[in-house]
């Protein structure tokens, strides 16, 4: 099965998770980006970034190659913003409306708290009632524990 890993990336937690599914499962990695980046520090970064996120906002993204045929499966990897996945994933998402016919799984990085919420507020979106795998993890990188890796892995194997 073909699969590709969509993530968008500020502090590189998601990317860090993204690269160890990537290596497991043997995926293509995509990564997202907007034109004109967040501010990635101070209070900025929360207001900013939050403010987008509950607005539901889908800012312009730089190019990115994505084939939606080639792919059997679409992982998707986002930090959490508000109890919200990040806005650059909304934008992919709109972009791509076909990936509802696709086999989705999802995982998410966060600092504070809402993942549940913003999977669910995903699913929505994406027009899916589960995905067939999720993921959360508290700041993987820089809290590299052992339980992180058994969750990856546990991830991994749903989807094998």
């Amino acid at each position: 099965m073909k699969t590709a890993i969509i993530y968008y990336s500020m502090s590189g937690n998601t990317k860090y998770t993204a690269e160890k599914i990537a290596e497991k499962l043997d995926a293509d990695i995509i990564r997202i980006e907007p034109v004109k980046a967040y501010p990635s520090q101070g209070a900025k970064k929360f207001i900013w970034g939050g403010k987008s996120a509950v607005m539901g906002e889908k800012p312009k993204l730089q190019p990115y190659e994505f084939d939606l045929e080639k792919y059997d499966r679409i992982i998707i990897g986002t930090p959490v913003w508000a109890s919200n996945f990040a806005p650059p994933i909304r934008t992919f998402i709109h972009e791509n409306k076909g990936i509802s016919e696709k086999k989705i799984a999802a995982f998410m990085c966060f600092s504070g708290g809402g993942a549940d919420k913003a999977m669910e507020k995903m699913k929505k979106y994406i027009g899916i009632d589960k995905f067939d795998a999720e993921l959360i993890l508290i700041d993987p990188k820089e809290h590299e524990k052992s339980e992180n890796d058994i969750k990856v892995d546990a991830f991994c194997s749903a989807l094998l």
